[in-house]
């Protein structure tokens, strides 16, 4: 444990990308795999379950401190992070005694999973009297399933790629949908002789692209005969396998999403076998796409009825082959790779019994055709536009120079500032989540919606100092505030919400910048959200 808890620390506390990489390097080499298997796991976004409500904690805390329940709460709030808040206010233990990363997950905390209340509290009042300060504090992570750190996964990659000398390419693959969180992964993970070997239903790592740049777009211009161009669906992104006569479907969270989407794994058995698609998965109907609010009905669930079949079906519109005939194609042109797909799914998009289509490339002659198109996506319930280079292979992750996206500008509104709450993490001690309004029709304001990113650290700095001299109540952590500052906020979409007070809720909700320069009587109407939720 206390091996992990260094490289947390360190990973935590490095700004710089090699001293992050060099720290993982140094743990991986020098950790057995039975500890290096779960460290993997958490660092690439394999988060354990939450064993223990906060609340129980917080009060549990309160008996074992010997401090009243309020002032472990008024802690909590000053330090926004509960983790660090137990540590600091737990007894130092009476006797330290070490742990394996391997058994505090499969001795203490899994087990722990299926325990009383009474139980657990008796196991972490003994771990609180056996783990220093720091040992305790990513136990609390892993024991809330609050664990996060700053590292991406393909940092992680990077630092297990220069540690065992393996391309970072084959590591991702390896990695790619799930795994068993054994030692004889982890072995079998790093070796140099391991064959790119995969069982029928793995996935291959998604290649992701870029926001297009001003400057970027000029450059473009004088290569619009090496690029082809696509829509930009708003979906969720999957990958569609047929191997050995199975189906898998995987979305880009290394999900499996089968049992969501019964549909299209019905479509993709008439796929040839070593077949592997990368597409977009959208709520479809009468031959045009729904909205995302839609497609929200049919995530997450382990079986679809049929009533919400024919509400909402689905197609996997493809737009990439990245294995054909059990052929790995990624490093094949996309050119020949779009040719070879063509063959692959030649079902046209009006055809409504069969779930996998093709997405067609845009007729562009000039810029100027795509920008028309950028301008009527909206219209046609698109995100925007995909821009590909022809000669691109399928790489892992985000890499430059190959595809990237052109959004449609998203919808803007503005709202006053309601109610606040402190963050977390590196935001913990600062008032940075934000509860807007707008005017109702009976000239009140009314809680639209809440936002929590967008803003600079200088901006939230300021924000954080008008909250605290204009309080005028308190509900727990949260803050009233007079209604006086404005924000231009940015969404993506809206629709009814019987939830809501408002009656309305919005997709990616996010601040894009203080208006200073308005009045709170300037703000926005309810009615004009509801006029866009009609357009």
């Amino acid at each position: 444990m206390k091996a992990f808890t260094d490289l947390y620390l360190e990973l935590d506390l490095s700004q710089g990308t090699k001293q992050k990489v060099s720290a993982l390097k140094e743990y991986f080499l020098e950790t057995p795999p039975e500890d290096a298997v779960h460290a993997l796991a958490f660092l690439s976004g394999k988060r354990p379950s939450r064993v223990v409500k906060t609340t129980q904690l917080r009060e549990w805390m309160a008996e074992f401190s010997g401090y009243p329940l309020w002032l472990v709460e008024e802690c909590y709030d000053h330090a926004g992070d509960l983790a660090e808040t137990l540590s600091l206010l737990k007894k130092p233990p009476s006797q330290i005694k070490e742990y394996s990363l391997g058994s505090m997950v499969n001795e203490i905390l899994l087990p722990m999973q299926n325990l009383e209340d009474g139980e657990k509290k008796r196991r972490v009042f003994e771990l609180w009297d056996s783990l220093g300060r720091h040992e305790s504090f990513v136990f609390h992570k892993l024991l809330t399933g609050g664990f996060r750190v700053g590292v991406a996964k393909n940092l992680v990659i990077r630092g297990l790629s220069v540690a065992y000398n393996l391309p970072e390419a084959i590591l991702a693959h390896r990695m790619a949908g799930e795994w068993p969180i054994t030692a004889q992964f982890f072995e079998k993970l790093v070796s140099p002789e391991q064959g790119e070997e995969i069982s029928p239903g793995q996935p291959y790592p998604f290649f992701l692209a870029h926001a297009l740049t001003e400057s970027e777009e000029q450059e473009l211009r004088k290569e619009i005969k090496d690029l082809v161009f696509e829509w930009k669906w708003d979906g969720i992104r999957g990958q569609l396998i047929k191997r050995a006569g199975e189906v898998m479907i995987w979305s880009r969270g290394d999900e499996a999403v089968t049992e969501s989407f019964p549909e299209i794994a019905d479509s993709a058995s008439s796929l040839p076998d070593g077949t592997v698609l990368d597409g977009e998965i959208l709520a479809w109907k009468q031959g045009a796409p729904l909205s995302f609010f839609d497609l929200q009905r049919r995530l997450g669930r382990k079986s679809v009825g049929k009533k919400l079949l024919t509400e909402v079906p689905v197609k996997f519109i493809a737009y990439d082959l990245l294995e054909d005939e059990g052929r790995d194609m990624r490093e094949v042109p996309l050119r020949q790779r779009r040719e070879r797909l063509q063959n692959v799914v030649a079902s046209p998009l009006a055809d409504e019994s069969f779930c996998i289509n093709l997405s067609h490339s845009l007729d562009v002659q000039h810029w100027s055709d795509v920008q028309r198109f950028r301008e009527q996506a909206r219209e046609e319930q698109r995100e925007g536009i995909m821009i590909k280079r022809l000669s691109s292979s399928y790489g892992s992750g985000r890499k430059k120079g190959a595809w990237w996206k052109w959004k449609v500008e998203p919808y803007t509104f503005d709202a006053v500032l309601l109610y606040a709450q402190k963050g977390h993490g590196r935001r913990a001690g600062v008032y940075t989540d934000y509860t807007f309004a707008v005017w109702d029709n009976d000239g009140n304001l009314v809680p639209v919606t809440k936002a929590y990113s967008g803003l600079t650290d200088a901006d939230f700095r300021k924000v954080d100092a008008f909250i605290r001299k204009n309080t005028v109540d308190r509900f727990g952590p949260v803050r009233s505030v007079k209604p006086q500052l404005v924000f231009e906020l940015a969404f993506e979409g809206v629709r009814e919400s019987s939830r809501h007070k408002s009656g309305i809720a919005m997709r990616f909700p996010r601040m894009k910048r203080l208006r200073e320069d308005k009045t709170p009587r300037e703000v926005d109407s309810l009615r004009s959200l509801q006029k866009l939720i009609k357009k």
